[in-house]
């Protein structure tokens, strides 16, 4: 059997995730011939080059136009003109520089350089919105991808899989399909590892079966396992959409028996870990078998990825020397590829970590590595540390760790010399009576006190926090922001989310126990996506919340911050490079550099708009009133419901004016339309 397997978009292109080589290795150490398709990098190569970026200003442009001409605007249509017009200026900036901009993250010399780095975040980014704009309603990020209604049902799945909604159309029919159609692979996979790649990767599967409907067709992943694994019966039937089986947990220990059944021509129904479809029919009763023992599995494969096209200016590798939490006990947690909570622990032995890492460093040519896995138990890290400074291993490394008070001052110069360049901790929070709710398992005393070790090693510590825990007070969140200022000469940098809480996790099984008083899901949500709660009682006033975001601005301030995945996000491939090359305080030494230049290069233009562009803003306004209703009133997320509510919007009316386009701002209204320069003027009407 041959088989392809795809990463599909939309997630992080600046490195490799593990998933495909994972497959890869194991696969391919048992005779299988695999395909490793990367279409998340290079579906944003594509779409992020200048005949791409191109194309979507064109499409900018004529949509804005055709709305332009009509007498008045919907709803919808006015959220359409908000967005267009928002995106406009950097949609028309952008085709010159981002061929460049990517050149610039590739680039060993110019990617460390400050201005010039800003420069090519900025030109991405604002690529980014011009193709969310052109494309609206759906949005496309490098977290992100979401069309409203497009995961309700299958009609509306199909509907936004039209090339009007799609921005990666392009690239999948030029070439995606015909690449796979080249392979003739037996089987196509689609792993699905983060929220922003299931709704394109049912969108690829639409595709694929129409282009290859002699394939197999599969999809696996963390992101599709906790979705199936708790459907059933018909809801569990539509889920699987246009695929022929989802393969559930771990692919090590489903595949072989798919791949076997299929070559033999038997069925796959009841096969273990596999949702299929039988001459047409369900298999709902999903049989069961446990984790893979990881000892038994080889290293990583990453032949076949574009290792070139990654936007990064080397790469960095991903290897799990473990899988599984070792702790498994934080409440909020449902990580990984689990029914519930994390997967059982399990790791492979020091030796064999500390091999792989040298092989994968001598056949890629690689100097970084990301240590990937749910959390590993610190007296392997720095068993691992060891071993790596005993070889030599010319490998540097970053990884996710919770503080525990093994990691003494001794242990953490260990690390340091095996190669640690940073390590993220789960702080979570810096109240006592929260890390106990949560039970995480120590005080925030012991993670100050590890923090600090660590520092004083030269590894770069990063703090990984949230607030809004269930009961969690405001003075409570406001201790964790003081935590972070008062041990800030450890903090290399730092993360403060915002608590949602997930199916599979111990809040969601428990709600009572943390406060809650009522759990739902939404009527019409197929894929069960959205988990809503209500506390008993309000934990923190609006007033509250606001002098929290204040205060966390203001804390942010005395670093070099940036969003996922840029330099000065928590465990980033950029960020790690940085590290690597300035050292721990790159981002505290940097607070005062501009992050982006806010369109200094842009002059900006003035054009006409036939709509006013403050009641534009004022739809989007509405149409989050009108979404909140539907989530937390009527608790139905249909098309029918939507559209009951929006009916009762105004419409748009036409107000013709010059408006001044600039990217980096909202456009403003200069004067109207036909007016002078100098001084009023009556707008010209058509």
């Amino acid at each position: 059997m041959k088989v392809a397997v795809i990463h599909p978009p939309a997630c992080d292109p600046t490195a490799p995730y593990l998933a495909l080589p994972a497959l890869a290795g194991f696969l391919r150490a048992r005779g299988t011939d695999v395909v490793l398709v990367d279409a998340n990098v290079e579906a944003f190569d594509s779409v992020l080059s200048a005949e791409g970026m191109s194309a979507t200003r064109d499409r900018l442009e004529d949509r804005l136009a055709r709305l332009d001409r009509k007498r008045s605007l919907s709803h919808q249509e006015g959220l359409a003109y908000a967005a267009l017009s928002r995106a406009r200026a950097e949609a028309r900036l952008v085709p010159a520089g981002i061929d460049d901009a990517k050149a610039v993250l590739r680039d060993p010399q110019r990617f460390y350089d400050a201005a010039s780095y800003a420069r090519a975040v900025r030109i991405i980014q604002a690529g980014l919105q011009a193709v969310s704009a052109a494309w609206y309603p759906t949005f496309v990020d490098f977290m992100s991808y979401r069309t409203p209604f497009g995961l309700t049902s299958s009609e509306e799945l199909v509907a936004s899989a039209s090339a009007e909604q799609f921005p990666f159309e392009s690239y999948v029919r030029t070439q995606l399909i015909p690449r796979l159609a080249g392979e003739r692979a037996d089987v196509v996979g689609l792993s699905v590892c983060f929220p922003g790649q299931i709704h394109p990767a049912y969108i690829l599967a639409l595709r694929l079966k129409q282009a290859l409907p002699g394939v197999h067709l599969t999809v696996g992943g963390p992101g599709i396992t906790q979705i199936l694994a708790r459907l059933t019966g018909q809801r569990l039937a539509e889920a699987l959409g246009p695929f022929d089986s989802a393969v559930l947990f771990e692919g090590e220990r489903a595949l072989p028996g798919l791949l076997d059944a299929l070559a033999a021509g038997r069925s796959v129904a009841g096969l273990p870990n596999v949702v299929s479809r039988n001459e047409g029919v369900l298999d709902v009763e999903l049989s069961r078998c446990g984790p893979v023992d990881l000892k038994t599995l080889p290293a990583p494969d990453f032949d076949g990825l574009p290792l070139a096209r990654y936007f990064a200016p080397e790469v960095v590798l991903p290897y799990d020397p473990t899988r599984g939490c070792y702790w498994g006990r934080c409440a909020f947690c449902h990580y990984g590829l689990a029914e519930r909570g994390t997967a059982k622990y399990r790791e492979r032995s020091v030796p064999v970590m500390a091999e792989h890492l040298a092989a994968l460093s001598a056949r890629y040519g690689v100097r970084h590595v990301y240590l990937s896995h749910d959390s590993i138990a610190p007296k392997t890290l720095v068993s691992l540390a060891q071993a790596l400074a005993d070889r030599g291993t010319p490998v540097r490394w970053a990884t996710d760790l919770k503080p525990e008070p093994y990691v003494n001052a001794d242990r953490s110069e260990t690390l340091r010399r095996g190669g640690a360049v940073a390590c993220a901790l789960g702080v979570e929070s810096a109240s006592n009576r929260v890390l106990r709710l949560i039970d995480k398992g120590q005080p925030i005393e012991t993670v100050a006190t590890v923090m600090r070790h660590l520092a004083r090693a030269g590894i770069a510590v990063e703090a990984m926090c949230f607030t809004d825990f269930p009961t969690e007070t405001s003075e409570e969140a406001l201790q964790t922001l003081r935590f972070l200022r008062r041990e800030s000469d450890s903090v290399a940098g730092f993360i403060v989310g915002e608590f949602g809480i997930t199916h599979g996790s111990r809040v969601s099984h428990e709600p009572s126990a943390f406060g809650i008083r009522e759990l739902w899901t939404l009527r019409g949500d197929l894929l069960g996506l959205a988990l809503m709660f209500a506390p008993r009682r309000p934990w923190k006033s609006d007033a509250q919340r606001e002098s929290i975001d204040a205060e966390l601005e203001r804390l942010s301030a005395s670093w070099s911050l940036r969003p996922y995945p840029w330099a000065g996000a928590v465990s980033t491939a950029h960020t790690i490079l940085y590290y690597s090359r300035f050292g721990p305080r790159v981002f505290r030494d940097r607070a005062g550099d501009p992050k982006e230049p806010p369109g200094a290069d842009d002059p900006g233009f003035d054009a006409p708009a036939s709509f006013d562009l403050r009641q534009a803003w004022r739809a989007e306004e509405r149409e989050q009133g009108i979404w909140a209703t539907l989530v937390y009133e009527t608790r139905e997320v249909s098309r029918e419901a939507y559209e009951q509510l929006v009916s009762r919007a105004p419409a748009l009316e036409r107000r013709e004016g010059i408006y001044r386009f600039r990217a980096g701002e909202d456009p403003h209204r200069v004067r109207a339309q036909g007016a002078h320069r100098g001084g009023a003027g009556r707008a010209r009407r058509r």
